[in-house]
C-alpha cells in the first residue's frame, strides 16, 4: 500500500504564489502515476495535473501555463508549484498515486485559499 502526506497549502492573496508538496511512503514501486485533483466548495473534485511514469504532465485548461507539477520518481514525491493565483483557484487540493491496475490512492488534501 501506498501512504501519501501533503504539504504547503495556505491563504494568499490574488496573483499569488504557492508551492504544494506530497510525498509517498509504502509500497512505492507500485507508482505509475501522481497528480493533484482539486474540490472547490459545492464543486466535483476535479483533475488539476496528472503524470505518468515516461509521459507528459495533463494540466487542466484553467491551469496551464500557471501551474506545474514536478515528481522526483527516486524520492517519490511530487510538487504544484502555483502562480498567479485566482480566487476560483480555492480549493481543498488533494494529491494522488495510482498503479498500473488503476487503484489510486489519495491523500487527505490540504486547503489552498485565496482571498484579498
Amino acid at each position: 500500500q501506498v501512504q501519501l502526506a501533503e504539504s504547503g497549502g495556505g491563504l494568499v492573496q490574488p496573483g499569488g504564489s504557492l508551492r504544494l508538496s506530497c510525498s509517498a511512503s509504502g509500497s512505492t514501486r507500485s507508482i505509475y502515476a501522481m497528480g493533484w485533483f482539486r474540490q472547490g466548495p459545492g464543486k466535483e473534485r476535479e483533475l488539476v495535473v496528472g503524470n505518468t511514469r515516461g509521459g507528459t504532465p495533463h494540466y487542466a485548461d484553467d491551469v496551464q501555463g500557471r501551474f506545474t507539477i514536478s515528481w522526483d520518481k527516486a524520492r517519490s514525491r511530487v510538487g504544484l508549484q502555483m502562480n498567479n493565483l485566482k480566487p476560483e483557484d480555492t480549493a481543498v487540493y488533494i494529491c494522488y498515486a495510482d498503479n498500473p491496475r488503476n487503484e489510486p490512492t489519495w491523500g487527505q488534501g490540504t486547503q489552498v485559499t485565496i482571498a484579498s
